[in-house]
């Protein structure tokens, strides 16, 4: 294979690989009834004037699926988190011991579930689109190649078609993700 053709094909899947891991991380924001540290990733907190990830202000741990602990590193602060934590929207009410946070995560309920798969599904269809265009950038370069004589009809006709298997390939990792997702969700 040409070395420009190489060159392309790396940096369309390096894209392609970013776009997936975005869409996983995405994917982790979407809480499917356990509790988890990440359906807080969110949250920021006013904490001396500047506005802090709440993970850097505090501990967040999970006791079981349906309880996690905030442990405020600075007891001045708890009260901020906490006020933090219900303005974020996360249907969360912790309760404040005077040392740490309590939260009790709520089970979903069936039109919740439903509301978090179509979520699932709509950051998945960003995913997929993210991935299309990354081909349709490569595509172009191809073609350029051909256009300018540095690779043959033919060379372009087969680097076309790996780039259609590429991108079919991250595609089907993308439905993968998602259909494990929706199942997470919608299992009761």
């Amino acid at each position: 294979m040409n070395e420009e053709l190489s060159l392309i094909f790396e940096e369309a899947k390096e894209h392609m690989e970013k776009s997936l891991e975005f869409f996983a991380h995405e994917l982790v924001g979407i809480r499917a009834g356990k509790a988890s540290p990440a359906m807080l990733e969110g949250v920021e907190v006013d904490y001396y004037g500047a506005m802090t990830p709440l993970n850097q202000v505090a501990n967040i741990n999970v006791r079981d699926a349906q309880t996690m602990t905030v442990q405020v590193w600075d007891r001045n602060m708890l009260q901020a988190v906490e006020k933090a934590i219900r303005d974020a929207n996360l249907g969360f009410n912790p309760v404040n011991n005077g040392e740490m946070l309590i939260i009790n995560v709520p089970p979903l309920t069936e039109e919740r579930r439903k509301q978090l798969a179509k979520k699932a599904r709509e950051e998945a269809e960003k995913a997929r689109i993210s991935i299309r265009n990354i081909r349709k950038d490569a595509k172009k370069h191809i073609e350029r190649l051909e256009k300018d004589k540095i690779i043959s009809e033919d060379m372009t006709k087969n680097a076309l078609d790996d780039l259609q298997k590429l991108t079919d390939e991250y595609i089907k990792k993308v439905d993968d993700k998602l259909s494990k997702k929706e199942k997470d969700i919608l299992t009761v």
